[in-house]
């Protein structure tokens, strides 16, 4: 094997995770993915000779690429028209990473990814890669080039700004399913009092349409508020039709460890909505419906095989 063949084998063998750190740091996909591939072009031409142990240089360039990213990032959050939220990713996406462990799991839901907005970028950096990766202090340390005590204070901040008093209910397939059933059911009734009784009396409704897309400039917060939302959210009507371009099938899918609603049209991923279940029910509706941010989650749909549909032609 040639000295080039071997270092591509290297950096192919590495992507997957550093796609996964850097979903997590940034909350985008196309972002991780253009980060990733700025580490690959660097990596392509360092001096391999003086690098020791690839992972831990390619998790430093990355990781510094993203802090760059991360401040940037933020100027054009301020900016960004309506409410900004992550890209989902599907069940199965390499970007999901790893999910041995519930902090694992956590780390890459729509309630964390859009908390961890307000973490600083190095407290972003230090919680990720300590609980979502395992990393100890001092190699996170060398990362960010801080000392051992330092990373370990801004790890307790970020622990303490990520706190949360809400125990979400983890999914497979199967019962993602049903929630999602229950929850369009109650939808498509046209009954506010159905959805009501789904929801938890502080949810919290979101959606993402990027200045594109419909969607309210603020969430909604209250039971009742989120159900009469919802409830016209889901009415069929011709302006909708128009809006994402012919009627749509309706499926159940996991998305970022959630039970989610996706609407397509044909094998086009218009919407997604992630419902984020408590064991006092739903406690936040995440609807993202922006084109930009379902490009990902669009091509991972087509490349699967999908069960029935829940409803079709709505």
């Amino acid at each position: 094997m040639s000295a080039g063949a071997r270092e591509l084998e290297i950096f192919e063998s590495s992507r997957a995770r550093l796609e996964a750190i850097a979903y997590r740091l940034l909350g985008s996909a196309s972002d991780a993915e253009d980060a990733v591939q700025d580490t690959f072009l660097r990596w392509h031409t360092a001096d391999h000779e003086f690098v020791e142990t690839p992972e831990a240089w390619l998790t430093k360039v990355l990781t510094n690429i993203c802090l760059n990213q991360l401040t940037s990032a933020r100027a054009r959050r301020e900016a960004y028209v309506g409410q900004w939220l992550p890209e989902p990713i599907f069940a199965g996406d390499r970007m999901f990473g790893p999910a041995d462990t519930v902090e694992q799991r956590e780390s890459v839901s729509i309630a964390m990814l859009t908390l961890m907005e307000r973490l600083s970028a190095k407290e972003r950096v230090v919680y990720v890669l300590r609980e979502a990766f395992g990393y100890a202090h001092s190699e996170i340390a060398e990362i960010l080039d801080l000392t051992e005590s330092n990373c370990y204070q801004i790890y307790r901040r970020a622990k303490q700004h990520m706190a949360s008093d809400r125990t979400r209910v983890e999914v497979d397939e199967a019962s993602a399913r049903k929630i999602v059933e229950e929850f369009l059911a109650a939808a498509l009734s046209g009954k506010t009092d159905s959805l009501v009784r789904l929801l938890t009396d502080d949810v919290i409704s979101a959606g993402d349409g990027g200045g594109v897309v419909f969607s309210l400039p603020e969430p909604i917060t209250g039971a009742l508020r989120v159900a009469r939302f919802l409830r016209r959210l889901f009415e069929p009507t011709a302006d909708k039709w128009a809006t994402i371009g012919g009627r749509a099938d309706l499926f159940a899918a996991v998305v970022n460890g959630m039970p989610a609603l996706v609407i397509a049209v044909g094998d086009r991923v218009v919407g997604v909505i992630a419902l984020e279940v408590t064991t006092d029910g739903i406690a936040a509706v995440h609807t993202q419906a922006n084109p930009s941010k379902l490009e990902r989650a669009e091509r991972h749909w087509a490349a699967s095989e999908q069960a029935a549909p829940l409803f079709e032609g709505w």
